[in-house]
């Protein structure tokens, strides 16, 4: 399991996620988890600093996005 980040918002329907520093951007259709690795959703976008970029993570069907906000996300 590694760590992607922390939802810091939402925005358009997507949680918005900024990865912990020097951790390389998953690939677009990486399946997120939460820590008791239930399924939250998939990245379907990379974007900003290159450097520290963010992620948007496309919510499952069953995930309420208000929920996420401070939640760390990981993948399998």
């Amino acid at each position: 399991m590694r760590r992607l980040g922390t939802v810091t918002r939402t925005a358009q329907g997507l949680a918005i996620v900024r990865p912990d520093d020097g951790d390389d951007a998953p690939d677009i259709g990486t399946m997120a988890v939460d820590e008791s690795l239930s399924g939250v959703g998939r990245v379907v976008d990379v974007f900003g600093p290159v450097g520290r970029p963010y992620l948007a993570v496309s919510p499952d069907d069953h995930v309420q996005l208000p929920e996420l906000l401070g939640t760390k996300l990981y993948t399998r």
